[in-house]
């Protein structure tokens, strides 16, 4: 993957397909070829140019010292926007992306045509908070889980109850898990990445274009956090995909390109 540098980091990019950009911004933990399995498929098929990146801390962009912080993402995001000479673009963010994406509309409108917020939230709650503090604990004590019950413990964060009670589909998930989860690829920095306080009023100020799209079984970024998001921008839409866990992008693709693909339409 070709790299440009932002913010004092190299990020790896990846451009793909032709027409107008999409810039794909992904969650913690995870690298941009996420989005390759089955967004940026659909989005080319509907006929834009698919870009996804690394966050700083995963796969191919530099991965510095430190704990990060949203600004720290923030900006990242945006260099590249200006270095690739993508703006006003559409933008899809997932949970820590979404998070991205709700700032730079806040920050650097010019640079957003409109935005799709996928597993999006304005605040934690007390029980969101707690299970941060206690992933960043863990990883503070740089404690290190056998694969197999880390996969176990991941399904079960990340996967609705439909995936779980499915023989067939929870063995292939298990046996992806068990062979990713080493965390080796991600940078403990990422952990750190949310938002201070309660940005429901600053979302209000949102001019751009937005749709949020929420998980009916996501535990990590609930229905009633995420449609605070939808309800705090002004003329934002709210679409809840059923039987979807946090990883709902992956467990129903079909109906959440179908969101994606019907908005960016639009917008």
């Amino acid at each position: 993957m070709p790299q440009v540098s932002t913010n004092g980091i190299r990020l790896s990019y990846q451009r793909s397909g032709q027409g107008e950009p999409v810039l794909f911004i992904m969650g913690s933990g995870a690298a941009g070829r996420v989005w390759t399995m089955h967004q940026t498929p659909a989005v080319i098929q509907a006929g834009y140019q698919a870009v996804v990146f690394d966050n700083r801390g995963i796969g191919g962009s530099d991965a510095p010292e430190g704990k990060y912080s949203l600004a720290d993402m923030v900006a990242d995001t945006k260099g590249l926007i200006e270095a690739l000479d993508l703006g006003p673009c559409r933008i899809v963010g997932y949970s820590m992306g979404a998070m991205i994406a709700q700032e730079l509309a806040i920050e650097a409108p010019h640079l957003v045509r409109s935005a799709v917020l996928m597993a999006a939230r304005a605040r934690s709650d007390a029980m969101r908070r707690a299970m941060q503090e206690s992933d960043q604990l863990m990883r503070e004590n740089r404690v290190q889980l056998p694969s197999k019950y880390e996969a176990v413990h991941t399904v079960l964060k990340m996967l609705s109850p439909a995936s779980l009670n499915d023989d067939d589909a929870i063995r292939s998930w298990l046996d992806i898990f068990e062979l990713t989860g080493s965390g080796s690829n991600t940078a403990d920095g990422q952990a750190w990445v949310t938002q201070t306080g309660d940005r429901r009023k600053a979302l209000r100020a949102i001019t751009v274009p937005c749709r949020v799209i929420g998980f009916a079984d996501d535990l990590i970024c609930p229905p009633h956090l995420v449609s605070e998001v939808a309800d705090a921008i002004p003329g934002c839409d709210f679409v809840e995909i059923p039987d979807a866990g946090h990883l709902g992008h992956l467990e129903r693709p079909e109906a959440v390109n179908a969101a994606i693909t019907e908005f960016l339409g639009k917008y």
